[in-house]
């Protein structure tokens, strides 16, 4: 039973990943920002900040890039400005503790928001419209 839950876990997930490479495919100021911050948040997740510390100003212009991209029509959805604004502004603040050299708690979690937000972004693009 066990083995058989792990294996329609991993379909799940799989099937999942391939929905949000499509997602970046199709809008691919998305897909930027997720290399980046994927290249960031899993060392953080793990207890090294060094790549984030190194690359929040990279993070911040992919965010200011999306902010700035058109919405593929599939994917202009109700609130999808907003979480695309917010990504933005927390992706911001990040970049400014960063540069303040603020506590790596604090950053941890702004980078973490940050996260969030663009996991928001990806739930609104993977929603199936009505």
């Amino acid at each position: 039973m066990k083995k058989i839950f792990v294996i329609a876990l991993g379909i799940i997930l799989f099937s999942l990943n391939l929905k949000a490479q499509e997602n970046f495919d199709k809008w691919p100021a998305l897909g930027n920002f997720h290399t980046v911050i994927s290249q960031t948040f899993h060392p953080a997740e793990e207890g090294n900040l060094s790549p984030v510390k190194k690359r929040a100003g990279e993070l911040l212009k992919k965010a200011v890039l999306l902010h700035k991209s058109d919405i593929p029509a599939e994917f202009s959805r109700p609130g999808i400005i907003p979480a695309v604004h917010k990504l933005y502004l927390e992706s911001a603040a990040l970049d400014k503790l960063i540069k303040r050299k603020s506590d790596d708690k604090l950053i941890l979690a702004q980078l973490k928001q940050v996260h969030d937000c663009f996991h928001t972004i990806v739930g609104i693009c993977s929603d199936k419209k009505d």
